[in-house]
């Protein structure tokens, strides 16, 4: 079952803010929070990585992978408060990677 537009605009109206993007994805969305990926959006459930902040932010949450043979991220239950959302990115934020440069391809 792919993600809904509704379920993606669920998420956007509890954030309440543009920092928050999705980037769709074969049926289904990568989550940026300030231009780092912080997880996906599949079969309508928030999936984000397992940095050690979130691991002691949610020490008893629970891990699915977004699909099957993917190594599994940690399930966000609590998409309705907008708060708790916006502290949680905010906690990983500093152990996210940088997004990657695209090196541009000289044409002839």
């Amino acid at each position: 079952m792919a993600t809904s537009k509704d379920f993606i605009g669920y998420i956007s109206e509890r954030f309440n803010g543009n920092e928050l993007t999705f980037r769709p994805m074969m049926g289904e969305y990568l989550v940026y929070y300030k231009g780092k990926l912080v997880g996906d959006v599949c079969d309508n459930r928030l999936l984000i990585k397992p940095v050690e902040s979130v691991k002691a932010f949610l020490p008893d949450a629970e891990y699915q992978p977004p699909y099957d043979g993917a190594r599994p991220l940690i399930l966000v239950e609590n998409i309705d408060d907008g708060e708790f959302l916006r502290e949680l990115f905010e906690k990983m934020y500093p152990e996210l990677p940088e997004p990657k440069t695209k090196k541009k391809v000289n044409k002839k």
